[in-house]
């Protein structure tokens, strides 16, 4: 019996450690800072609409998050959070993500955090727990984030 198993370009946990070296604190650190930004850039949204926008807050903020995430995603592989603190996204070839990654990746991350609060903190428990700091979503992808090289 022969076990399936999927080879992936992304450096090996064992061996170079160093890549994912406090990479989950990096992540929630990173999380805090994109949150904040899109809080921002929903509040000046508020006021270039003349107040629509903060009617509307919870759309806007999901449209201008999802947005800001897979731009910055699909342009450096990294939100600027993400960049703040030296972490970038990696697809299982190694590579940096295209524009599909970026939207399926982002589509994962909303599904996780949006339906319930489960799949949310399994995300972060696989991230503790999984040799590549996985989330769930970056499970399904074949993705991890890595300190980023160089």
């Amino acid at each position: 019996m022969t076990a399936l198993t999927h080879e992936t370009a992304l450096p090996c946990p064992h061996r170079q450690p160093e890549f994912y070296r406090g990479v989950v604190v990096k992540r929630g650190l990173a999380w805090v800072v994109d949150a904040t930004l899109i809080t921002l850039f929903t509040f000046v949204a508020g006021i270039l609409t003349l107040s629509v926008a903060w009617f509307l807050w919870p759309l806007f903020f999901l449209a201008i998050g999802a947005a800001y995430r897979i731009a910055t995603l699909a342009s450096g592989s990294a939100t600027w959070g993400m960049r703040l603190l030296g972490i970038e996204l990696r697809n299982d070839e190694g590579a940096r993500l295209d524009g599909t990654q970026a939207i399926l990746h982002v589509t994962g991350y909303y599904a996780s955090v949006m339906f319930a609060i489960l799949p949310a903190l399994a995300s972060v428990v696989a991230m503790l727990v999984t040799e590549r700091k996985q989330g769930l979503t970056d499970l399904v992808l074949g993705t991890a984030a890595i300190n980023r090289p160089g």
